[in-house]
């Protein structure tokens, strides 16, 4: 068995120097939540690491209670404007898994996965998610800027119009503004929406993977299959763009095919 790749030492030092300081009393009439329990930085540290695209699962099953606990913990994942333009497809239907797993190209890790998840962005959802945020306000009076936000300024935002000649109208105008003070440069064409809405969907896709390796079970998102063969399968409409397909299950003691590699982070990472 190969030991676990640790953080190089210096870097977990710094990682977890000190607690962090108390954060100043909120301002009156402004919400206010208590501090998070510590966590367990190496716990966490090891669910990454030890977090890979695995290829072969066992026949085991994934407990339904794990599986609802990680599409929730999926769901909790930051988004835009708390739109939340996600949807996961549960493909549990023996024959509809057999399509999919067809539709996968027959991938090993849609072949042995105990569950297939096919992770959806919508770029159809804004309008009724933004009357749901107002209409699921948690207690008292909704304050006017977000009433005001969800109401008029997400419509304005979002809304591209046919043939996204609204979009287009607002491209331009930000334009002009933008020579002279900073300016949200979209989304402003339904291709800009639908790059809007994989962003947020994505990180979902990744606390789904996490929330999997915590529970003891592994993952494999796969983005070989066949798009429109998946979507009819699952009936979605044309605002539905399909991420990927997470495999997920035990891994097998095959499951991984090769050793992992990563590039030296100052590839990557840049101080300015």
């Amino acid at each position: 068995m190969t030991s676990t790749p640790k953080a190089p030492a210096a870097r977990r030092a710094r990682a977890n120097t000190t607690a962090p300081k108390p954060k100043a009393a909120a301002k009156p009439g402004r919400h206010a939540e208590p501090a998070p329990p510590p966590i367990d930085v190496e716990a966490f540290r090891q669910t990454v690491i030890t977090r890979r695209s695995v290829r072969r699962f066992t026949d085991k099953a994934i407990p339904p209670a794990v599986l609802d606990d990680c599409l929730d913990l999926a769901l909790l994942a930051p988004n835009s404007s708390n739109l939340q333009p996600w949807a996961f497809y549960k493909v549990q239907s023996p024959a509809k898994k057999r399509a999919l797993v067809d539709a996968c190209l027959g991938q090993s890790a849609a072949k042995t996965a105990a569950e297939l998840i096919v992770v959806v962005a919508r770029t159809d959802t804004y309008l009724s998610h933004a009357k749901l945020n107002l209409s699921s306000w948690p207690k008292g009076k909704i304050p006017k800027i977000v009433n005001d936000y969800y109401a008029k300024l997400v419509p304005l935002m979002y809304t591209q119009g046919p043939l996204g000649a609204l979009g287009l109208v607002k491209g331009l105008g930000a334009s002009v503004v933008g020579r002279f003070r900073p300016m949200m440069r979209g989304p402003f064409s339904h291709a800009e929406m639908k790059v809007w809405a994989v962003k947020s969907t994505a990180l979902a896709a990744e606390n789904l993977m996490l929330a999997f390796r915590a529970h003891g079970y592994d993952t494999c998102p796969m983005e070989g299959f066949d798009e429109a063969r998946v979507a009819r399968l699952l009936k979605l409409p044309d605002e539905a763009h399909i991420l990927m397909v997470v495999g997920a299950g035990e891994r097998a003691a095959d499951g991984i095919y090769y050793p992992q590699v990563r590039f030296d982070r100052q590839r990557f990472v840049f101080t300015v």
